[in-house]
């Protein structure tokens, strides 16, 4: 198939792109591996393109001790080729194959939001945000949007007509924290029935003082969990990771749809929540010396 007719517009430098954008309210074409599709199958429509491949200050990748920062156009297999963040290394691997993972962007996938990919729940579980960008008057303005208020439903996000997702902040993992992403697809590089995403930190004598998953495939939004209170005082070899990964089962409220039931879905969630804590548990017990 072919897209809709619209109107093509591919700017040189950001502030070109903003302003381009604040103009004609068009689609941004980054990476383009789910834009494309859905201009293909015309599931979107939109008048203009705004493509911001030409600009290269979107491009790279800023590490420092408080996290990562990825820019807008950096491809998922550079950030992963990168390993500058555990937790996001691991979840680029699960995305689609090679090829898709060539052209996309981590940006991108954000802003996309769709409620069964990997890197939405990476943010999520991080508590991470995204830089968004505008032009107003004369001038760029720049906010930066938590996790947390940045996806609003299934494909949709807070980014607003007129706006550019310029770059996202990955927190740094803490001492003595462990990370493990599990999920469970029909096919490698499919979209995950369900998965869960898990961060937990240990004290020096090994007992757990923090603990929280994000879970995809199961809401409209990345589901997040903070299994905290229910897994902390207690060493991380005695802890009943099953009864955790029950309470994370109970928080979510997955949908019957062609390729699972909700209760198949749940059921999935309980078990990868007990597998990617108990993970996570084990190595920050093991690698990072408590």
């Amino acid at each position: 198939m072919k897209p809709p007719p619209f109107e093509y517009h591919a700017p040189g430098d950001l502030g070109a792109a903003l302003r381009t954008l604040a103009e004609v309210r068009g689609k941004v074409l980054a990476g383009g591996q789910s834009l494309i599709p859905m201009l293909n199958m015309r599931l979107t429509a939109p008048e203009y393109l705004v493509d911001i491949n030409r600009v290269a200050s979107l491009g790279g990748i800023d590490v420092t001790e408080a996290g990562v920062r990825v820019g807008a156009l950096a491809r998922h297999s550079e950030v992963e080729r990168a390993g500058a963040h555990p937790l996001l290394t691991r979840a680029l691997k699960l995305v689609a194959h090679p090829v898709i993972r060539n052209r996309g962007t981590v940006v991108g996938s954000l802003v996309h939001a769709d409620p069964a990919a990997e890197l939405p729940a990476v943010l999520a579980v991080l508590g991470g945000s995204v830089r968004v960008a505008r032009w107003e008057g004369h001038t760029q303005v720049v906010r930066d949007v938590p996790a947390a208020d940045f996806f609003t439903g299934p494909m949709e996000s807070a980014v607003q007509p007129g706006e550019l997702a310029v770059s996202a902040f990955f927190p740094a993992l803490g001492f003595r924290t462990g990370d493990a992403f599990e999920e469970v697809a029909r096919r490698h590089g499919d979209y995950a029935l369900a998965g869960v995403c898990a961060v937990v930190t240990l004290d020096e004598e090994a007992y757990v003082t923090a603990a929280k998953v994000a879970c995809i495939g199961v809401g409209p939004v990345p589901v997040v969990v903070d299994v905290s209170e229910a897994s902390g005082h207690c060493p991380v070899h005695e802890l009943d990771w099953a009864e955790v990964g029950r309470l994370v089962q109970s928080a979510v409220e997955p949908e019957d749809d062609i390729h699972a039931s909700a209760a198949y879905r749940r059921h999935l969630v309980g078990v990868l929540a007990e597998r990617a804590l108990w993970k996570a548990a084990r190595e920050g017990a093991a690698i990072r010396g408590a």
